[in-house]
């Protein structure tokens, strides 16, 4: 059996960034002994993928971004194109295994922070804290008794809602014949390919050089589609629209992103809590997930710290998940044209506001001003209507990563 203070279960985004944080000195703070149960090579694992993030000026994982870009793009449904500069923000992009590789130095020049590679079967309360049962590679059963446990691992079903659409998604990472891509701006929604009968699609161009880019095509509807209609998508998107000429796929990238209104727990037990996608860190109406499972694993390891109780905190105000909830209302209902609905926005709002407003860090009179740009009519009737309805659970697979 092996004892620790904590316990991390899972190492994806929240996971790694948790054990990191509590290796680190902390001037005048203590540092708790950390074991990290990470899942054996296999399904279990979390798949490679892409994490976009902005911050102001210069984050603790810039060495290991693949780029940042301070400058966005949009194009309307009718082809117009919208941008602008974000300063003082950047927007930034991290692959997974970048960052794993650089959480995975620091971690081996830590003597707090033991690495555990297993099969997690059970997560228990227990006297004075919590166990948890694992099986590793070879059969043998293990137990790490914990006073406190971080569990990671997205459950196997979502939380009831009274609206879940999923956010899918499926990439190109290309290099082209001729240089054909703006590398100092990002493509962030392109509204110039076919719009679905229910939700909205897009095109999103992240070039990381003047042939480099990760072109993707982007859908907000119920349901997934058959992988040969995503190529298809994507050969429309970059021969019809971008006008690429031939390209060379080097690699694809494919997700899907729950976006619910769904009440996550973020406390499974008196000593075990749920952290990440898990504990409700993905933006109901984005699906951006690594800025809010920084800010939550930020306040736990302070917390730990300090000594005092490591609730996760909510990931989002209340009032950026009522808003959330509307705009979600809004969409399935059709009362709003999503492609629309968002290029008003950017056409209306200036970058760098409406990303802080997307981060939940605007004030009162910002989220107003946003919300007026909106079709007030429509919004005010999904509001109303959503008390009266009923939170049904959702058919489809549970959190995955965000974008």
């Amino acid at each position: 059996m092996l004892e620790a203070e904590v316990a991390i279960v899972g190492a994806g985004a929240a996971g790694l960034s948790l054990a990191h944080r509590l290796s680190r000195p902390a001037p005048g703070a203590g540092r708790p002994s950390v074991v990290l149960v990470d899942a054996p090579p296999g399904p279990l694992r979390p798949p490679r993928r892409t994490w976009c993030f902005w911050e102001a000026g210069p984050g603790p994982y810039d060495a290991a971004l693949t780029t940042q870009w301070e400058r966005l793009r949009i194009h309307t449904p009718e082809g117009r194109t919208v941008e602008d500069g974000i300063a003082p923000l950047r927007y930034k992009m991290l692959r997974s295994d970048d960052f794993e590789a650089l959480v995975a130095r620091d971690l081996a020049g830590s003597d707090d922070v033991r690495r555990l590679e297993a099969t997690v079967e059970t997560v228990r309360a227990a006297a004075d804290g919590a166990e948890v049962r694992a099986r590793a590679d070879d059969g043998r059963p293990l137990t790490v008794r914990a006073r406190w446990v971080f569990d990671s691992r997205p459950p196997g079903s979502l939380p009831a809602a009274r609206t879940t659409l999923l956010q899918h998604f499926h990439g190109w990472f290309v290099r082209t014949a001729r240089p054909v891509f703006d590398p100092g701006t990002v493509g962030l929604m392109d509204f110039r390919v076919p719009q679905p009968s229910h939700g909205l699609a897009f095109g999103y161009v992240l070039p990381t050089g003047r042939r480099d880019a990760l072109v993707e095509y982007t859908e907000f509807s119920r349901a997934v589609l058959p992988r040969q209609d995503y190529e298809a998508a994507l050969r429309h998107y970059t021969e019809d629209v971008l006008r690429l000429g031939p390209v060379h796929v080097a690699s694809t990238e494919t997700g899907v992103i729950p976006m619910t209104d769904a009440r996550f727990p973020r406390r499974a037990a008196p000593s075990v809590f749920r952290i990440g996608a898990a504990g409700g860190a993905t933006r109901p109406s984005t699906g951006y997930t690594f800025s809010a499972v920084q800010r939550q694993t930020r306040a736990v390891a302070e917390a730990l710290r300090a000594g005092r109780h490591p609730l996760p905190p909510a990931p989002h105000s209340a009032r950026s998940r009522a808003m959330d909830a509307v705009m979600l209302r809004a969409l399935d209902s059709g009362r709003v044209d999503g492609a629309a609905f968002f290029a008003r926005l950017f056409s209306h709002v200036p970058m760098e506001r409406l990303l802080r407003f997307l981060d939940g860090r605007t004030r009162l009179h910002e989220d107003l001003a946003v919300g007026a740009r909106t079709p007030v009519l429509p919004m005010l009737r999904s509001a109303a209507e959503l008390p009266f309805l009923p939170r049904r659970p959702f058919p489809g697979p549970g959190p995955g990563p965000g974008p």
